[in-house]
């Protein structure tokens, strides 16, 4: 980057950070009807300031993002800040001096908590701006209390030694605060519009530099997430910036909240070829596009549930059409009031629940209700830091049910549960009250309690939380989530043969040209040791195939969709079975055991020769009977002898010609003569050897 784009730069970011907006009148009336909606009602004993009627007002349409958000922004900060603007209308007389109507307390209090944060000062007001009388009467009469409301909020100040006002908050918001202030922003790469390197390229020719930590993220840089493979992170004041960059027009780069991106990932690889994935709560346009980029390979279909509106059904399909997204369905049926047994999710294999939840683990609770559609009134409770112990109850009781009708799907296979809450009341109590057996009968599979997958993270990161449970508290660079994957073994009608695997291992070449088998037909026998190599090969091959389909990027998946030790059972019968027909075409070979004369040589001296075959018949094999020749030793008699005349008989053993098996023994004898075996025999008793009872004359 140049001097000049450098110097710019730093003098350029401390601006965008400490800027005041200069609101215009209509985002003080809508903030206002915001916080009609949500102020905290006190008891009627304790009520000082009157709001009205407790009716709710419709939501206002809003002229854009940026409007509405800073609609929430201005309510949900005069919704901390409540009891002291309170006090600062009562101390000040404001508020019992002023001729407004009760209906109007909801616009002074907004109006009030911008006029504190600029210090008092009059807010630039622009000619284009729609004029709204109401907001202009109010404003007026604050800017005529300036001085005795400014004295009013530094008694309040003094009173509870505060530097501040932020120091009137609870200690838990004012942390809050901080992370919010300091939180990097999330994109992940559309690898269907681009690649990593290409965004690393652009980036390097925007002027980014890549650092190796977030905390090294400051001025133009980035650098790469630890968990997830496609996501990026940048520093917060370049959101702006980053809007209306070119990546992110053109949907190449997208802003996402981290947790959403790894619920996707964990998603991914419980999946196979042509399964379906149920989205059972409306979650944000960008991480069903997210989802259908990873999994694009697979042929699979997201169904969305819960979307109602006309208006949103048709936001979406604009967006997944700039996204070239064209397998997500959209259903307007709420997921629990959907039947198991739907035709049209009869192939759905993984579950996604995002439940609604209290968004404690987040910094910026507004960015929460804004993009997860949540519940407004959870800002009453996030505004104090807490939330009760009814509303977490009611949330739970919620969580819980959404999960039970998740196990109803039978030809489901896996669930994946994340919050975005701290709180155990949501996240380990309800996963440990879904995994409770139940007393129903039911034939299915259970679930059970699975450690995730995440790509770039580690095993022992995963095994070091609790219970298999992967967490991440609210830190300076992330917000606060839950995550927890429940898996079910295929059932033996799901289970999948072995022509089925080999399918699909052909499909994907890995047999080497070996074909599938198909139905068993009489073949002529072929040689020996080429049927061995080719079942040798085709074994491997499906071997590494298994190992293929049950890993992800080098890290074994906890959960298969096939069981495995049917498989294993199943291709070593199939080797077996090959292995006992190969037997039976291999002629059994003959054993030839000749005893040869050797001139000059005692009897002692003979030897047998041994022809061996290259294989010999196991025991249980029929053996066909081969006749042995056997051939007698000389009988020597000494033809001069000095010694008187003695007829000498010479012990004679006679050998007779039997029929023997494959199995041999021998029966010592002291007269047995010495043999000498030629060839490496592959039994110790090679043959019988029988003696006659009486020896020749």
């Amino acid at each position: 980057m140049s001097e000049l784009g450098t110097t710019e730069l730093i003098v350029r970011t401390p601006s965008c950070l400490n800027e005041k907006v200069n609101y215009p009148d209509s985002v003080f009336l809508n903030a206002a009807k915001i916080f009609q909606g949500i102020h905290r009602k006190k008891p009627p004993d304790t009520i000082l300031v009157n709001y009205g009627s407790d009716l709710e007002e419709p939501l206002p349409d809003f002229k854009d993002e940026r409007s509405q958000r800073w609609c929430y922004d201005l309510a949900f900060s005069a919704l901390k800040y409540q009891d002291l603007l309170e006090t600062v209308l009562l101390i000040s007389g404001f508020y019992h001096s002023q001729d407004l109507a009760d209906d109007m307390t909801s616009l002074v209090m907004v109006m009030l908590y911008d006029f504190q944060d600029r210090k008092f000062q009059p807010r630039y007001i622009s000619n284009k701006d729609e004029v709204i009388e109401d907001v202009r009467k109010v404003e007026k009469l604050l800017y005529g209390y300036k001085t005795k409301l400014a004295a009013a909020l530094v008694k309040c100040r003094i009173k509870y030694a505060a530097p501040t006002i932020e120091y009137i908050l609870p200690e838990v918001v004012r942390k809050q605060e901080q992370r919010a202030s300091t939180l990097p922003f999330y994109a992940w790469v559309n690898t269907a519009k681009t690649s990593l390197t290409e965004v690393f390229n652009t980036l390097n020719k925007e002027g980014f530099t890549k650092v190796d930590s977030p905390s090294d993220l400051d001025g133009y840089k980035y650098c790469m997430d630890n968990h997830c493979p496609d996501l990026l992170i940048f520093p917060p004041h370049l959101k702006e910036e980053l809007n209306n960059m070119e990546m992110f027009i053109d949907y190449k780069l997208l802003l996402q909240e981290k947790s959403h991106n790894l619920a996707v990932h964990l998603v991914k690889p419980l999946l196979s070829v042509n399964d379906d994935i149920i989205v059972a709560n409306p979650c944000p346009g960008f991480t069903l596009a997210h989802m259908s980029v990873l999994t694009s390979q697979l042929a699979c279909n997201i169904y969305i549930c819960g979307v109602k509106s006309e208006s949103r059904r048709e936001e979406l399909l604009e967006l997944f059409t700039n996204l070239e997204c064209q397998n997500i369905k959209m259903l307007k049926e709420n997921f629990t009031d959907i039947d198991p047994s739907d035709p049209r999710l009869q192939k759905a294999k993984v579950i996604l629940l995002l439940p609604q939840c209290s968004g404690s683990g987040l910094s910026d609770p507004v960015e929460f209700v804004l993009n997860e559609h949540g519940d407004t009134a959870l800002l009453q409770d996030l505004s104090q830091g807490s939330v009760s112990a009814d509303r977490l109850n009611d949330l739970a009781k919620q969580q819980l049910s959404e999960i039970n009708h998740a196990k109803k799907f039978g030809k489901v296979l896996g669930i994946v549960y994340c919050t975005c809450s701290i709180y155990p009341e949501e996240n380990e109590h309800v996963i440990e009250e879904a995994l409770q057996p139940k007393m129903e009968g039911v034939k299915e599979q259970p679930y059970r309690l699975s450690p995730p997958v995440i790509p770039l993270c580690s095993s022992a990161e995963v095994m070091s939380t609790s219970n298999k449970f992967f967490k991440m508290e609210p830190s300076e660079t992330c917000n606060g989530c839950f995550f927890a994957v429940l898996t079910r073994e295929r059932g033996t009608t799901e289970s999948m043969s072995v022509k089925d695997i080999l399918a699909r291992a052909a499909t994907k070449g890995l047999l080497d040209g070996i074909g599938v088998p198909k139905t068993p037909r009489k073949k002529k026998s072929k040689p020996v040791h080429k049927t061995s190599k080719a079942t040798s090969v085709a074994q491997a091959n499906i071997t590494e195939f298994l190992n293929r389909e049950n890993n992800t990027s080098g890290t074994k998946t906890p959960t298969s969709h096939l069981d495995q030790n049917n498989v294993e059972r199943n291709i070593n019968n199939i080797s077996i079975l090959q292995t006992k027909k190969q037997t039976k075409q291999v002629p059994i070979p003959a054993t030839n055991v000749t005893v040869k004369y050797t001139k000059g040589l005692s009897s002692t001296g003979t030897f047998i020769e041994r022809q061996q075959s290259p294989g010999w018949p196991k025991l249980e094999q029929k053996v066909s009977l081969k006749p042995v020749q056997i051939m007698l030793p000389p009988v020597m008699v000494p033809l001069f002898s000095n010694e008187p005349t003695v007829k000498i008989r010479s012990p004679v053993h006679y050998y007779h010609q039997r029929w023997h098996t494959g199995t041999r023994s021998i029966s010592p004898t002291t007269f047995m003569p010495k043999l000498s075996i030629v060839g490496k025999p592959k039994e110790t008793s090679a043959f019988t050897v029988l003696r006659h009872p009486k020896p020749w004359h």
